[in-house]
């Protein structure tokens, strides 16, 4: 190929010359952004996401697969933990999003309620109580919003109680009542095989809703957390329970 053409007073390019300098000066500027991207990658986004322990064992797998699927780059830090553990945390700027059982009343920065779950009273499939002697009840250990509310219930129906179990975590909840060692009050949706409930009655009087809130105070991160409360508004309504209504909000605890 011929890429100069000389004559005894200059030296220019033939057509073919002209061709392999563009593409030369194309070949220059692919490497320099090349070079750009190794010397300075661009910075993963992180997501410090808390989730309470009790929407862990069914909630979170899928709704931790549907957002990798929406979000395949971002990088998460997960923690999971009681309820008023992670809103301490996120108050101390430690969490970018929490999604949690909230207290009635309880005053969340950039939070917000966004389902709402019966709690129903849960027993052994050949859990038998004798009316005449104090309720056997399961419970996690302090602070619990699901141990104030039984406790608060039986108290108020003037129902004597005693603590047949005390567990450190759901998963020991609801292996005691499989077991048959005694009574507990969770959201519906956690009623498992071999587990029924005990209707509302004067032994087992009604129990509050229990609602899920979502708190996140990063702008920066909006266009990613809108789709996570949706994705997990999806996989609550999977699971049982509502959106809230508009109005004033029932009772929720812990």
């Amino acid at each position: 190929m011929r890429v100069f053409e000389r004559t005894s007073r200059a030296l220019s390019l033939t057509v073919e010359g002209e061709r392999l300098l563009a593409a030369g000066r194309q070949l220059l500027a692919h490497y320099d952004v090349f070079l750009q991207s190794v010397r300075t990658p661009t910075p993963a986004t992180t997501l410090r996401l808390g989730i309470s322990e009790n929407l862990v064992q069914m909630q979170l797998p899928r709704l931790l697969s549907r957002f990798t699927q929406r979000y395949p780059d971002v990088r998460m830090e997960l923690i999971t933990s009681a309820s008023q553990a992670l809103f301490e945390d996120y108050e101390a700027g430690q969490l970018d999003v929490v999604i949690a059982k909230t207290r009635k009343g309880q005053a969340l920065q950039g939070g917000r309620v966004i389902w709402r779950e019966p709690l129903v009273w849960i027993a052994g499939g050949d859990f038998r109580n004798d009316h005449r002697k104090p309720a056997r009840l399961v419970m996690m250990r302090p602070p619990c919003g699901y141990r104030e509310v039984m406790t608060q219930t039986l108290n108020s129906a003037r129902r004597e109680w005693v603590t047949a179990v005390t567990a450190s975590s759901l998963a020991g909840v609801q292996a005691a009542v499989l077991g048959g060692l005694g009574v507990t009050a969770l959201g519906k949706s956690f009623v498992q095989p071999g587990m029924r409930l005990l209707p509302p009655s004067e032994h087992w009087p009604a129990l509050p809703a229990t609602e899920v809130s979502v708190a996140a105070q990063v702008p920066g991160m909006q266009q990613m957390i809108e789709p996570l409360i949706a994705l997990l508004t999806e996989v609550l309504l999977e699971s049982g329970g509502a959106p809230p209504a508009s109005g004033s909000p029932e009772p929720s605890l812990d």
